[in-house]
């Protein structure tokens, strides 16, 4: 994966995102939460907080207002580490602490945003 992700000519393909989500659904289909080796490269953050994004505010966008949405039911979704689901709404800003727990706080102009841009791009 580390030289599909870093060789010129096999960026911005594709390949690293389909990688990434391939061992995410054996993870899924295993029912543990999966995460990448770390310490991750500075070009290996990049590939999987892109993906970690794309998946979470996919997932979120389908979602109502209704819904309560926990990191546990996002982990067992996705296959997606707890950890790196946090690091991820909170580089987003959508995520708080209260009361020692993290907290999801969905602000929809950034999902929506979001899903505007991967419309445009496709």
């Amino acid at each position: 994966l580390a030289c599909i992700l870093t060789f010129p000519q096999f960026q911005k393909c594709g390949y690293g995102k389909f990688i990434i989500s391939l061992s995410y659904e054996l993870s899924k289909r295993e029912g543990k939460p999966g995460s990448p080796e770390k310490p991750l490269s500075d070009l290996g953050k990049i590939s999987y907080r892109s993906y970690w994004t794309h998946v979470l505010l996919t997932l979120l966008s389908k979602q109502s207002a209704k819904d309560n949405i926990q990191i546990k039911g996002l982990c067992e979704m996705t296959g997606i580490k707890a950890e790196d689901i946090i690091s991820t709404l909170q580089s987003l800003q959508m995520i708080k602490c209260w009361k020692g727990q993290h907290v999801i706080f969905v602000k929809r102009h950034i999902i929506d945003e979001y899903m505007k841009q991967q419309k445009r791009i496709r």
